[in-house]
């Protein structure tokens, strides 16, 4: 049995979302080490303010403000040069004047306080804060660890393994847990590899030697008439169980890491399916148009030309008996290349949309039985777009038909 190497690593893909927005200010999102650092610097704001506050009450218990002096001035001449003392007055004057004086310099003492300690309270949160986030990144960069070894394994990448060292905590089990994951998910993807290359070998050539002896015997100019018959049965029985076997590989092969990229102009594919369609399209009178323009993107050319392959040939076979049309275009819209196909054809419900991009089925069926393909065309234009880090998209078209949209990352 024919074995094939492992293939090569795959460049990382795009790891972003197309369809999510670029948020304007990406510093206040609110993460986990924004957070914790909320709560750090808040509890310790909190608690600044509570011993803040008991030492206020304190000193004020301690200062008596607004209480009578603990002396009283009989005779005799007293003079300050911070209160304002009448040169002449009762001795009972003088002393509210001396309770006046001595409680406003109690109270000015208490402002005093609170409005150094305020002062003293925001600088010690100013540090608490930046402590707090130097404190939650430390703590938490295992985590942005894990994190850069996952979007590197989300670009098809594998062989990365987080490896974390440090003390024996819930971090580290984490981390030591994502490691064994990524080690059995890379062994059943080199076995599922592995696996869609034998496949490849022994499917296909009992198959090509099936159709090699037919094509003889069908050259055979003697043969009986029921025997040519029956061999041309059986040769499109045959090409029929080669088309299916290419197709469950080629969706096995989209399904998995995109070895090869490099830059494909979405409007050469298109054209080159619309080539490929267009003898069958005119044998069913149906007319291809649409301007193709140009959207380059980086992927595999034969993948991405398998894509336009597939919904043109659909848009095809699947129309009206006469006067049908197919409606192809590319275009660059919002930062992404853009395929759209849409035809003319029988109605389809909505409801039935997602049925159509199940590997064996189709419109009110749900197992071949058509001529017209193998049921995987759709499957194979999803799988190959995700593959890509794209998103395929249909939709009914008013008065039967339907619009695929396939948009792609550039």
């Amino acid at each position: 049995m024919a074995t094939t190497p492992a293939p090569p690593q795959a460049p990382p893909k795009p790891t972003w979302d197309p369809r999510r927005p670029v948020p304007p200010f990406p510093w206040l999102r609110p993460t986990i080490r924004i957070r914790l650092t909320l709560l750090y610097g808040g509890m310790f704001l909190i608690a600044g303010i509570l011993l803040l506050s008991i030492i206020y009450l304190l000193a004020a218990q301690a200062l008596n403000v607004g209480s009578e002096l603990p002396f009283k001035i009989v005779e005799g001449k007293v003079t300050s040069e911070i209160c304002n003392l009448p040169d002449q007055a009762s001795p009972a004057e003088f002393n509210n004047a001396m309770n006046h004086c001595v409680n406003e310099q109690r109270q000015n003492a208490l402002d005093n306080l609170l409005s150094r300690s305020l002062l003293a309270l925001l600088g010690l949160a100013v540090i608490a804060f930046a402590f707090g986030y130097a404190m939650a990144g430390r703590v938490l960069s295992p985590l942005g660890r894990i994190t850069r070894t996952a979007r590197a394994v989300a670009g098809s990448d594998l062989s990365r393994r987080i490896e974390l060292d440090g003390p024996d905590d819930e971090l580290k089990e984490l981390a030591d847990t994502f490691d064994d994951m990524l080690e059995r998910l890379q062994r059943a993807f080199t076995a599922q590899q592995r696996f869609v290359g034998n496949a490849s070998h022994e499917l296909r050539t009992p198959l090509a030697i099936n159709r090699t002896l037919l094509e003889v015997h069908l050259s055979d100019p003697q043969a009986p008439p029921e025997l040519q018959q029956l061999g041309k049965t059986l040769l499109a029985t045959n090409e029929r169980s080669e088309q299916l076997v290419e197709g469950l590989l080629l969706l096995a092969r989209s399904d998995n890491q995109i070895v090869e990229r490099g830059p494909v102009d979405l409007a050469e594919v298109a054209e080159q399916a619309i080539d490929q369609v267009r003898a069958e399209a005119a044998g069913k009178g149906v007319s291809i148009r649409g301007e193709q323009k140009p959207a380059v993107v980086q992927g595999n050319g034969v993948l991405l030309e398998r894509i336009a392959l597939n919904l043109v040939q659909n848009a095809v076979r699947y129309n009206v008996p006469e006067d049908g049309w197919v409606e192809v275009t590319t275009d660059v819209q919002h930062g992404q290349a853009v395929l759209v196909v849409a035809n003319t054809g029988p109605v389809v419900p909505a409801y039935e949309i997602d049925n159509l991009f199940e590997p064996f089925r189709r419109l009110r069926t749900e197992r071949t039985g058509s001529d017209k393909g193998v049921g995987l065309g759709l499957s194979i234009v999803r799988s190959v777009a995700r593959a890509h880090g794209g998103h395929i998209y249909a939709q009914p078209r008013e008065g039967g038909g339907l619009v695929m949209r396939v948009t792609l990352p550039i």
